[in-house]
């Protein structure tokens, strides 16, 4: 038996399924991952970078809310605790930092909310949900950096927090390939549908109310 077989078969990898009011969540692409000291040698983050802005331009061309995330931490990580800790390179993070720096595309737009964040998931000690329930949104999209990480965590609490979480697959980067694909795996086992960028496009694009 094959391993989504196996999954399968005692009850993994069942669809969350698209609701009716989406929004896009963009998870720490910043310079840092890009061209600054977390990049990959592969072009994982360039080529996820790419893909994030193609939603991005959909979302918007729909009318459908894009919400940016920043990991802004205190001089020496005087903000972020244990986190900062067990990773030191959370410093190119600090205020003032160019690798804290949107790229060219995507980036916010004026109105688009940033939300801010010391640790991993989007939502924890944030706005983001009651930003997200405000707009009455139901389907949380979630892209960006990194896969195994902020990623993860915030498809994880947008379950947590009522959302459907839907991944962006093509749209997420990590530093290791083996670690990309099978975080993706098993989040698409257990907390979120994960999906190649031309289907959430597609949805984005299909009428979905904004």
């Amino acid at each position: 038996m094959d391993r989504d077989a196996d999954y399968e078969a005692v009850g993994f990898r069942g669809r969350i399924g698209f609701g009716e009011r989406p929004a896009v969540v963009v998870v720490d692409v910043v310079r840092a991952y890009l061209d600054g000291p977390l990049t990959d040698a592969d072009g994982r983050f360039e080529s996820a970078r790419a893909s994030a802005a193609r939603i991005v331009d959909a979302a918007r061309a729909a009318g459908h809310p894009v919400i940016f995330t920043a990991v802004k931490i205190a001089p020496g990580g005087a903000d972020a605790g244990w986190f900062a800790v067990k990773v030191p390179g959370l410093s190119v993070f600090e205020e003032g930092s160019p690798y804290a720096a949107f790229p060219e595309a995507p980036a916010p737009q004026p109105g688009e909310v940033v939300v801010t964040k010391q640790y991993a998931s989007s939502f924890f000690g944030t706005s983001l949900a009651a930003t997200l329930n405000a707009q009455r949104v139901d389907t949380v999209i979630v892209l960006g950096f990194s896969t195994s990480g902020c990623v993860r965590a915030t498809a994880l609490d947008a379950l947590q927090h009522g959302f459907r979480p839907i991944v962006a697959a093509d749209a997420c980067g990590d530093r290791d390939q083996a670690t990309q694909d099978q975080n993706l795996f098993d989040l698409d086992s257990k907390y979120a549908d994960v999906l190649p960028e031309q289907d959430v496009v597609a949805y984005l694009t299909s009428g979905a109310t904004a």
